[in-house]
C-alpha cells in the first residue's frame, strides 16, 4: 500500500476509512503522483485544481498553488478531507460519495432529486455518466480488496 503512514496519517485526522481513500487513489492515480487528468485533475487523488483551491481555505492551507496538489501529502491530506465532506453530506453512503467524487456533488443531488439514483448498490448502474458508473464499481472492488488485504 503506497503512501501507507500519510494515508493512515490523514485518514485518521479526517475520520475516513483509510482502505477506502486507498482505493479511490489507486482507481484515479494508479498511485502516480505526477497524473493528471484530462480534464486537469492532478496527483494521487486527482483533484481539481478549484476543488483544491476551495478545500485550502476550508483547512487554511495558505498559501496554495495548484502545483501543490503534486506533492503526495498534501493530495493526500486535501482528499482524505474532501472524502469526509462528501461523506457527511451524503451521510455515509460510499456508492453516493464515490459517484460525487468523481461525477460532482452537484450532479448526484441533480440525479437524487430526479429520481434517478437513490444510493443503493443497485443504483450504480443507473448512474448517467459511464465514467461515474465504472469509477464507482471500481472503486468498491478496490476496497474490498484493500480490506482484504490489510485489514487486522
Amino acid at each position: 500500500m503506497p503512501y501507507d503512514n500519510t494515508i493512515y496519517k490523514y485518514s485518521e485526522r479526517a475520520g475516513v476509512d483509510p482502505f477506502f481513500m486507498t482505493a479511490i487513489m489507486k482507481a484515479e492515480s494508479s498511485f502516480k503522483p505526477d497524473a493528471v487528468s484530462a480534464k486537469g485533475a492532478r496527483g494521487l487523488m486527482q483533484i481539481m485544481p478549484e476543488t483544491g483551491q476551495w478545500i485550502a481555505q476550508q483547512i487554511n492551507l495558505n498559501p496554495f498553488h495548484q502545483d501543490l496538489l503534486f506533492d503526495p501529502e498534501t493530495n493526500i491530506r486535501l482528499g482524505a478531507w474532501y472524502i469526509a465532506n462528501l461523506e457527511n453530506e451524503f451521510k455515509g453512503n460510499k456508492i453516493m460519495v464515490l459517484a460525487a467524487y468523481n461525477g460532482g456533488r452537484g450532479n448526484v443531488n441533480k440525479w437524487m432529486d430526479e429520481k434517478k439514483i437513490s444510493g443503493s448498490i443497485k443504483d450504480i448502474q443507473m448512474i448517467p455518466f459511464p465514467e461515474t458508473k465504472n469509477f464507482v464499481a471500481k472503486v468498491l472492488w478496490n476496497y474490498k480488496v484493500y480490506q482484504w488485504l490489510y485489514a487486522k
